[in-house]
């Protein structure tokens, strides 16, 4: 079946970059479906989709746009309509996948218009500014492509062509090479880290899978929990079995490595069973580039390589973490339990390890008594969150919710 790429930029200045990736596209066998996002200019030919009925879409006409006056106050008008027109016509099925060409502005719009697509449908944008530390974290879709758009920020030319052709036979070969989710089998989501850090997976996910599950682990180091949240949003889930919390207690630290302000509430909102655990909550990260902030200086760290390190919370911020996790966990629509081991929430936290803080530990465990009862439904495991009898309570409750293969909420 051909394939079809929603292609969308600034028809009116960038026509030349757009016709050569359509060019690309269409020479490969593939259909071509333009979204023009120019505010003052026209293009040099009709776009199936024009900046009218992007402005409309946004809430007002284009006239209304330009009189704003302001190139930042247009475009994020022109954004939010391009958005929706976006979820719109991937809905209709009228695309197979996006690709979108911009400086700052465009990747402005782009990046909205690629979190209005599901996960798994391509999307890929040609930026000057591609990964750039510009972006925040949260506003990536969380299966987004970007490349460089190098030495083309004025017309064309024989280096700016190699990006645009590259994203062009991506963007086409992603589309064709897609497969979709199967869901003949129901999906538990699960979160952790790697097992040098977390290990309850390998037993876990081999357990649900001899049950009639398919089981998808994410990686919780930002991008993974924002693809968890995302899936959980939509519904995907039978089940989630949401682990490691590192994420969560990164947001509320503000720290870079955070999957947004939406962790531990997608399921919830969404009436799936959610079986939650601390693992990793004593943990914040840095980026290996950064120095350590001066107010983690003196604790426990660990520097797992030369991307992630991580430096311990101390007792009060983990006190602090509890109430936000009770906030967010009473809010869920479905069934929800959260395991407490209290042995240990992560293998560097063991005694001898890097991490190892009993008192910080302590702490939290007190807490969760004190302020989840009578609102969070809690079991306390004694043992480690790597140990064999928190693999065994987990799989306990999960059987507890199982009425002929389907996970149901009480």
């Amino acid at each position: 079946m051909t394939k079809t790429i929603l292609s969308i930029g600034t028809y009116d200045t960038k026509n030349a970059e757009l016709e050569f990736i359509q060019s690309c596209i269409e020479e490969q066998g593939g259909k071509v479906m333009t979204m023009d996002v120019s505010v003052l200019g026209d293009p040099e030919n009709p776009t199936d989709i024009s900046k009218h009925q992007v402005a409309e879409a946004g809430g007002m006409t284009i006239e209304e746009v330009i009189a704003l006056g302001d190139e930042n106050k247009a475009f994020q008008v022109m954004a939010r309509g391009a958005a929706r027109l976006v979820a719109e016509n991937w809905q209709a099925g009228r695309f197979d996948g996006m690709i979108a060409l911009g400086g700052t502005m465009g990747t402005d719009l782009a990046l909205d218009c690629a979190q209005a697509l599901p996960l798994g449908v391509p999307k890929f944008i040609v930026s000057t500014v591609s990964f750039s530390p510009l972006i925040a974290p949260d506003r990536l879709a969380p299966d987004i492509q970007m490349i460089l758009w190098a030495g083309g920020l004025y017309g064309l030319n024989s280096i700016c062509k190699s990006s645009l052709s590259q994203a062009a036979g991506a963007v086409l070969g992603a589309a064709k090479a897609a497969q979709a989710p199967d869901t003949g089998r129901p999906l538990v989501g699960m979160t952790s880290l790697g097992s040098s850090c977390l290990k309850y997976m390998k037993s876990l996910k081999p357990a649900l899978e001899k049950r009639g599950f398919e089981v998808a682990v994410f990686h919780s180091t930002g991008m993974g929990g924002m693809a968890f949240e995302s899936l959980a949003r939509q519904g995907a889930f039978c089940c989630v079995m949401d682990f490691c919390l590192q994420e969560f207690g990164n947001m509320l630290a503000g720290s870079l490595v955070s999957s947004g302000d939406d962790r531990l509430t997608n399921a919830g909102k969404s009436g799936i069973p959610q079986l939650v655990a601390p693992g990793a909550l004593d943990l914040v990260d840095f980026a290996g580039w950064q120095t350590i902030p001066e107010q983690y200086a003196d604790r426990p760290y660990h520097e797992h390589n030369r991307l992630i390190k991580s430096s311990v919370f101390n007792a009060d911020e983990r006190r602090k973490w509890v109430h936000e996790l009770a906030e967010r966990l009473e809010a869920a629509k479905g069934e929800v339990r959260f395991l407490l081991p209290v042995g240990g929430i992560e293998e560097w936290d063991r005694e001898g390890q890097e991490a190892y803080d009993p008192e910080g530990l302590q702490a939290f465990i007190e807490e969760a008594r004190n302020v989840l009862p009578g609102r969070v439904p809690m079991d306390e495991i004694d043992g480690h969150i790597n140990d064999q009898v928190f693999i065994d309570a987990a799989l306990e409750v999960f059987d507890g919710w199982v009425r002929d293969g389907v996970v149901t909420s009480a």
